[in-house]
């Protein structure tokens, strides 16, 4: 038996093209949320991997 509010929180995910008409404006802001951070870790991911390319073409152009 579980009181209200003491359930563990689904863990929110979103799936690209989903059918969004059911989901409530809150959790089209958790979404888009979780969507932004997700961004940040690809564009934190590109750079790092973009330093390591421009140092090797350095490397070998020298």
């Amino acid at each position: 038996m579980t009181i209200d509010g003491d359930e563990p929180r689904k863990k929110i995910a979103h799936e690209i093209g989903q059918d969004l008409s059911l989901l409530s404006v809150n959790e089209l802001n958790e979404r888009i949320a979780l969507l932004t951070e997700e961004i940040q870790r690809l564009r934190t991911a590109e750079a790092k991997k973009r330093a390591s390319k421009d140092a090797a073409d350095r490397f070998f152009k020298s």
